[in-house]
């Protein structure tokens, strides 16, 4: 029965009575919504809670119809064979609903709005709702700033959404909405852009002044629609036009805009220290805004590298970037995440193979011009552009400022001492502040004179918005100027600070990039294994010194001939001016920590201006031998070296080396350790390891290892550790004597990570390598199960034995499904080794096994066992749909009354599903088709609340039609297929599918072919040990190129089985090729390469 107006009464207080803190109250409530979700009106009567004038002040209950709003769109919006859902006449009702409630005040009301509309328009628009876009550009024509920002939410989510479909149809739609949308964007944000710079400089007076604090709604209002306005136009460019490095066409929009948004940066950022303190709402925008401009920047050049190149823009951004990165104003040092973007754009540049010259040539045609000629040619433009602003003084100097920041920290005397009076100058910033703090503590310690804080005065120099977060960090008082100093009044240099009783010689502290600072070593101190993970972390553009040092590496790998031998210059200046006998943490210690880290970056091409063994006999080999704890800085890097340098580490030297990372897993500092420990592992994983050198090292090795997993807390840490034992017991031939040390680990180490499933993954890796190094001499114990998956693994055939225990696994899946995972992958082992063999013995136990999974499991495991059903199907196709009836009835059954498609893993299931269905269908058409008429079926699906009029294989086809944007390009390719055996059926439904039948069929052949994914494409990588037996890889590769589906064409399926339909439905049939969509139907000619 439908909802209407007079059951918002009942709504309300059903919404009201699911946001009580009483259980009792809120449970029926939400049980209550829960079944009318379904029901006919049901959003309409939302949407009017909602949008109801009198609620307006109901913020909570309006939030909570407004998710219940969206939830429902989600799983209802499309038509459901399981419910009613929303009708043609209700969703029309709704989008204009939506559409007149535009101006709502809240904002998380207002967001989840936009996130609806955004979920409706990637169903329904253009055919349903054409209207859309120019509805919103009209409104946007009188709107009022509040009303102008919630369109613009509408916008960027929207177009957000409709960007990522992929079908050319699709993409030709967005096209249009960015030619429709893009001047009046631009123009918009232009406006803005203007507005908030006249507000911040009239923030800054206000400041200035002294006035109290004033709101600033609009102001603040204007920033946040400018900066998702932003977001739009960087949304427009970047996939409103395919990118120029595949067409060469020329995307004027970049020269627009790339020079106004660098130029919107620069007037922005000297606002970033003006306001910190005194709005910091909009200092918090300021430095979003600056961060996402850089953002932007950089996506439009990794998109549009050619139009980016051009004269009036890769210049200035290029230029700009690398004076940030050279000689930051000192607002921006501490501005880290725009440093970064500076950064992680000039990289991007450096390494854009657009911009490199082809120096391979080959004879063609002189007489015309080739798309690579053309490509070249701008390539050779843009290399001449960065030839120019990045001439090798310049590129030297670069080099010199990541490693050393050189000409800036050098020592500077910058304070006057009187008798018993000290003035100290210094800038206004954080880590100065904190040296003085640190050194005045010292000073008492060593002296046993005690400051009188009281007595110590913080003078500010001109405008210092921070003294009171400076002067919490030092202590004492405030002062102001002038001020009476030694009975005379007295000011004191611009930028200059001044304390009482103590004397400091002032060191410069600039943006450091491979120099460790104060705040690193305190960090370190405090937390060793978290900080060996930020510095090394994978994710570089997230902090400042990993970003330098990528881009650092690039920079050498583009001038490798010019910047090796100014890298050993360092290198050596760095080593002889800090012995390996120094103890203390002084400036050139810190300096010879980053010349390490900077030869360590670049071995490969290093090695030709740097001898390894002189250099570990020399230098690296003595650090050794220096215990303070201190040395921790420089043995950390000694570690990294001895990893990266493995390639160049030749037999005269590889014992010394191995015994060296044996000393420095011993150390004290789990830093230290941990960054010995994959150097371990290079090592180990290296083509030259000579196990006879390392024999004697083994058992220290791996007390030593275990060690560090038993001390370690965070999960990265004990994966990287538990590699090194995995590839060391892989390595090493004998095993045997260290069987139950390592059986001991194990035991241990699972029991540890029983709540960390991704670490059990890593313990099974190792614990392969120890079954197939200990061969029949494995021990029993609780891994039974990886036991027996590493044993079929590595079983160069299938055996009685083996098969003979495959009824073991069904008695164990009868137990529990603990270890699911590790099941289906011995199944599918079993399938490929085993073949009709293993088949036709344990028919029935593989019939009894997938029906006690499937229906029983949840859609996690459902995903791991479904693709064993699909290779099952591919090797068998005519015995196993018959075998496994009942289980392939339950995945009809999850697909078409499967729950909410909101949910991602139930959405996953349902598209696996509906592939392996699709295959079936292709691979056994008559099983399918008896299949779904049996009547068992229908009676199951009744009772799950499926319509009985409908017919269960257009049902199918729905899903297939509904779910090929979310499988795999070969999964598209047999969904394909089986909607185009669809169309042999003499239904007349099928002619109302046609046009999205055509569509999907046609879009897969224009997508071609999939190329062999890496994992299929890769060689046998079994070990050396035992060459004559294929790996399962292999294998599975082998299965994956005679997999049936690859044989078919496609395309000459569509065009037999059109002839088909046209036969069987005549009139008909070309009467609904007249109604296919204009663009579809050339889609359709192109694809069939039909005239």
């Amino acid at each position: 029965m439908a909802l209407s107006a007079s059951d918002l009464p009942a709504m309300y207080s059903l919404l009201t009575n699911s946001l009580s803190g009483e259980q009792s109250v809120r449970k029926p409530a939400e049980a209550a919504l829960a079944q009318s979700e379904n029901r006919p009106g049901f959003c309409s009567c939302l949407m009017e809670v909602i949008t109801a004038k009198d609620l307006a002040s109901q913020v909570d209950v309006r939030l909570m119809a407004s998710v219940y709003f969206k939830n429902s769109i989600n799983r209802y919006w499309r038509n459901r064979r399981d419910s009613t859902g929303i009708s043609n006449e209700e969703k029309l009702h709704l989008r204009q609903k939506l559409l007149s409630h535009l101006r709502e005040e809240n904002y998380q009301i207002a967001l989840t709005l936009s996130v609806i509309i955004s979920k409706i328009a990637r169903i329904d628009y253009p055919k349903e709702w054409p209207e859309l876009f120019s509805f919103l550009a009209q409104q946007l024509q009188s709107a009022d700033i509040l009303t102008s920002h919630r369109i613009f939410m509408i916008l960027y989510r929207t177009l957000k959404e409709l960007s990522t479909k992929r079908l050319t149809s699709d993409q030709r739609t967005f096209a249009e909405i960015c030619t429709q949308f893009f001047d009046y964007s631009w123009h918009l944000w232009q406006t803005d852009v203007q507005t908030i710079l006249h507000g911040f400089s009239a923030l800054a007076q206000t400041f200035g002044g002294g006035a109290a604090e004033l709101h600033h709604d609009d102001l603040y209002l204007t920033c946040e629609r400018w900066f998702l306005c932003s977001k739009i136009i960087r949304q427009l460019i970047i996939s409103g036009f395919p990118s120029d490095a595949k067409t060469l066409q020329e995307v004027r929009h970049v020269k627009e805009v790339a020079p106004v948004l660098l130029n919107a940066i620069q007037s922005l950022l000297p606002y970033y220290s003006s306001i910190q303190d005194h709005q910091p709402k909009f200092w918090d925008l300021l430095k979003r805004a600056c961060t996402k401009l850089m953002k932007i920047l950089v996506a439009i050049q990794q998109r549009h590298p050619y139009s980016f190149g051009d004269k009036c823009v890769l210049p200035l951004i290029t230029e700009f970037c690398l004076s940030k990165i050279l000689d930051p104003e000192p607002h921006i040092m501490s501005f880290e995440q725009f440093m970064i973007q500076c950064m992680v754009m000039v990289k991007t540049i450096l390494e854009s193979k657009e911009y490199k010259e082809n120096l391979t040539g080959r004879v063609v045609d002189e007489n015309r011009v080739t798309f690579e000629q053309m490509k070249q040619n701008i390539s050779s433009t843009v290399a001449g552009l960065l030839t120019s602003l990045l001439p090798t003084d310049r590129v030297v100097l670069l080099c010199n400022v990541l490693i050393r920041r050189e000409g800036t920290n050098d020592l500077e005397v910058t304070h006057l001492q009187y008798a018993d009076d000290t003035l100290i100058f210094g800038d206004a910033d954080d880590e100065q502040i904190k040296i003085l703090r640190v050194i005045l503590v010292l000073f008492e310690g060593m002296s046993g004179l005690h400051i009188n804080r009281r007595k110590s005065f913080l003078y500010p120099i001109n405008e210092v918005t921070t003294m009171k977060s400076l002067n919490a960090i030092r202590g004492g008082e405030i002062g102001s100027l002038p001020t009476v100093y030694l009975a005379k009044a007295r000011g004191l240099p611009s930028g200059s600070s001044s304390s009482h009783q103590a004397c400091l010689v002032r060191v410069t502290s600039p943006m450091w990039y491979f120099v460790l600072t104060a705040s690193d070593m305190e960090e370190w101190h405090q937390n060793p294994e978290s900080f060996y993970h930020e510095q090394d972390s994978v994710l570089w553009s997230e902090k400042l010194r990993p970003c330098a040092e990528a881009l650092y590496i690039v920079l050498f790998e583009n001038h490798s001939q010019l910047l090796g031998p100014v890298v050993v210059s360092i290198l050596q200046e760095a080593m002889s001016g800090c012995p390996s006998a120094v103890n203390e943490i002084t400036p050139a210690l810190l300096l010879k920590d980053a010349a390490y880290g900077a030869a360590a970056y670049i071995y490969y091409e290093l090695s030709n201006y740097l001898s390894f063994k002189d250099w570990f006999n020399g230098a690296l080999s003595l650090e050794l031998t220096n215990d303070h704890p201190n040395m921790r800085i420089i043995l950390r890097k000694v570690a990294l070296i001895l990893g990266q340098w493995v390639s160049e580490i030749k037999d005269d030297t590889r014992r010394a080396v191995y015994c060296a990372l044996i000393r420095l897993l011993q150390e004290n500092d789990l830093c230290v350790r941990l960054t010995a420990c994959r150097s371990l592992y290079f090592h180990i994983e290296d083509a030259t390891f000579n196990e006879n050198e390392f024999l004697d090292l083994l058992s220290v090795c791996w007390d030593l290892c275990f060690k560090v997993v038993d001390e370690v807390q965070e999960f990265d840490s004990k994966v990287q550790v538990l590699n090194t034992i995995s590839v060391l017991i892989a390595r090493v031939t004998e095993v045997t004597p260290y069987a139950n040390k390592l059986m001991l680990f194990f035991q241990k180490a699972w029991e540890e990570s029983s709540s960390e499933s991704i670490l059990q993954i890593q313990l099974l890796t190792a614990l392969k390598n120890f079954v197939v190094a200990l061969g029949y001499q494995s021990p029993k114990s609780q891994f039974i199960l990886q036991l027996w998956e590493a044993t079929l693994i590595n079983a160069p055939s299938m055996v009685p034995e083996l098969l003979g225990y495959f009824p073991c696994l069904v008695e164990i899946l009868e137990r529990s499904f603990d270890h699911l995972k590790v099941a289906t992958n011995i199944i599918e082992d079993y399938v490929i080794l085993g073949g009709r063999e293993f088949l036709s013995l344990h028919a029935s136990n593989i019939a009894k096994l997938l029906d006690l999974v499937v229906g029983n499991v949840n859609d996690r495991g459902l995903l791991s066992v479904i693709p064993v059903i699909d290779i099952l199907v591919q090797c068998f196709p005519m015995e196993v749909p018959q075998l496994i009836s009942s289980t392939l009835q339950k995945l009809i059954i999850m697909c078409l009354t499967g729950g909410d498609d909101h949910d991602p893993s139930k959405a996953a299931v349902k598209a696996s599903s509906s592939a392996l269905l699709a295959r079936i269908l292709v691979m056994n058409t008559n099983y399918l088709a008896q299949l779904t008429s049996d009547p068992s079926l229908s009676i199951h699906l009744q009772k799950s609340g499926f319509p009985s009029e409908e017919n269960i294989l257009l049902c199918l086809v729905d899903m297939w039609l509904e779910k090929v944007d979310n499988v795999t390009s070969f999964q598209k390719k047999t969904i394909g297929l089986a909607l185009s055996i669809i169309l042999t059926l003499r239904l007349p439904q099928v002619l109302d599918k046609l046009d999205q039948i055509m569509s999907v069929c046609t879009s897969v052949i224009m997508g071609g072919s999939e190329d062999l994914s890496e994992e299929e494409s890769s060689s046998d990588n079994v070990s050396s040990s035992k060459p004559h037996v294929p790996s399962k890889e292999l294998r599975r590769r082998q299965m994956k190129l005679s997999d049936p589906i690859n044989q078919i064409s496609l395309e000459n399926s569509v065009r037999d089985n059109l002839q088909t339909c046209s036969s069987l439905h005549g009139e008909s049939f070309n009467a609904a090729i007249g109604r296919l969509h204009p663009s579809v139907l050339n889609q359709l000619k192109q694809a069939l390469k039909m005239p």
